[in-house]
């Protein structure tokens, strides 16, 4: 007999600042800033606007060593006007920031795909870190895998976790275990399938690093937010995961309450359930139980068998549940939220039931909502399978949160191409801030609309590079002419 039971799974304490990370702590919620970290003056002002939301630690990018000497002024400012808010360094394009930033911060996040290899300089910057009682985070990225990992893995969740294990290995051989491991990608199939595979193999080896969670580019609004809570809510539901950040494309302090929302409502999770059929579930594994369409509740036939939970753990109910049926007539899952608003049903129910569709076990949602409209219902019941990539019904904006290398305007940007594009069907398009991430990130897009330079714009199609270094305000209507011209547009209706 199995139990499927909500237990966290266990994690040491890693301290960053002053919050302490781990298994036995409470999830910590932390965002990042989008503002030059050479302006101290801005970097402040929205760190401490975080802080206020309610998130104990903040990362700035340090993409240079002029950003990288600036956390020095910017942590001392924090400190003088009161705030003992934890600060990380994010450190891309040149490894050797990482040296100058952990002489002022609290954790330090870099990304294997930068480094040739995880020996030389990693061991002097754990050196630096112990030396300072500063922490380290093993940030891998789905879209900016090492060239060598990339070759034999290829962009893949095993691709990603040999990278991190590289990693995480140098670390236990020279005994430092102040470590934070994160595995991101804007894909919620690639994020969910990569941390499981981490941790599986991070148990097989002994290892009990704390884990961050996060859906990178994740977008905007009640899509944005679904999008996050489907990829950061499977693994919460498996007991994974001991800081998380909500990644959107808006002001950095509104992803303070819906990552907050999220460590709540899995805090208070409880409840047992007997699991008769477990050889039908693998964590790492998705196989469709049937092969009928995923479907909204507005669209359920007699050939659904609809269960619906109303107990405190949905997710380990209805998998169970599931796990018991005997044949394999199509499943519809059904919950009640009587919450009032629209953001705080989506982010839930996508918590709850996403997890189902990325796992295979489910072919229908059914979001019983009485304080929302039918229409407000559908949406999010589709934005939910979509999130979950089994039903593609909307154009998909895989747009990243911006940070201090954003090089325009995104959060106007991905409006403005919103108010171009959103009537499409069946589209993916990646709006990102700058090359970090970008190119790899959107790999899966149609099309992409990249910062190059300043006031630049670089055009993909697919992954090929379509138009280089175009004139900002020109580079909408040429994505607009980019769409026509690959077939994928239509006219919006009334026009």
């Amino acid at each position: 007999m199995n139990l499927t039971e909500y237990s966290r799974r266990k994690a040491h304490d890693v301290r960053i600042g002053g919050v302490t990370i781990g298994s036995a702590r409470p999830i910590a919620v932390q965002s990042m800033t989008n503002t030059p970290t050479a302006d101290t003056e801005a970097s402040v002002a929205q760190t401490e606007r975080i802080a206020d939301a309610g998130a104990g630690i903040v990362r700035l990018t340090a993409q240079g060593r002029k950003e990288g000497e600036n956390l020095e002024n910017i942590v001392a400012r924090l400190r003088a006007d009161g705030y003992d808010t934890a600060v990380v360094a994010d450190i891309h394009f040149v490894p050797e920031v990482a040296s100058i930033a952990a002489r002022y911060v609290d954790k330090v996040r870099i990304n294997p795909g930068n480094y040739r290899t995880a020996h030389g300089e990693l061991e002097a910057l754990i050196a630096q870190c112990r030396e300072r009682g500063v922490a380290l985070r093993i940030g891998v990225n789905h879209g900016s895998l090492a060239k060598r990992i990339f070759d034999e893995w290829g962009d893949t969740p095993q691709g990603m976790v040999v990278s991190a294990m590289e990693f995480l290995r140098v670390c236990r051989r020279e005994g430092f275990d102040q470590v934070v491991v994160s595995m991101k990608s804007s894909n919620t199939r690639v994020m969910v399938h990569a941390y499981r595979l981490l941790v599986e193999a991070m148990d097989a080896e002994g290892m009990t690093y704390p884990v961050h969670l996060g859906v990178t580019e994740a977008g905007n609004g009640i899509e944005g937010r679904i999008k996050s809570a489907v990829g950061i809510g499977a693994l919460l539901a498996d007991g994974i995961g001991d800081t998380i950040r909500v990644s959107l494309t808006e002001a950095p302090e509104n992803e303070v309450p819906v990552a907050r929302m999220l460590a709540d409502y899995f805090t208070r999770r409880e409840g047992r359930f007997e699991a008769r059929h477990p050889e039908r579930y693998h964590p790492t594994e998705y196989v469709r139980r049937c092969a009928a369409p995923p479907v909204a509740h507005d669209e359920i036939t007699s050939e659904y068998r609809i269960i619906e939970s109303a107990s405190a753990n949905p997710t380990a109910e209805l998998r169970a549940a599931i796990l018991d049926m005997d044949d394999t007539m199509p499943v519809v899952v059904k919950r009640r939220y009587d919450d009032p608003d629209a953001e705080t049903v989506a982010v839930k129910a996508a918590a709850d039931l996403g997890v189902l569709f990325l796992d295979g076990l489910a072919d229908g949602i059914w979001i019983d909502a009485p304080h929302l409209s039918p229409r407000e219902v559908r949406d999010m019941e589709l934005m939910i399978l979509q999130a979950a990539r089994v039903r593609f019904s909307h154009t998909e904006y895989i747009a990243c949160p911006s940070c201090g290398r954003t090089l325009y305007d995104i959060e106007k940007t991905l409006a403005d191409i919103k108010s171009r594009t959103s009537h499409l069907k069946n589209l993916k398009i990646g709006v990102m801030g700058c090359i970090v991430n970008g190119p790899g990130e959107m790999a899966d897009a149609d099309y992409g609309y990249v910062g190059a330079a300043a006031g630049r714009i670089t055009l993909y199609k697919g992954r090929e590079v379509v138009e280089r270094n175009i004139p900002q305000e020109q580079a909408i209507e040429r994505l607009v002419e980019l769409i026509k011209a690959g077939g994928d547009w239509v006219e919006p209706s009334g026009e």
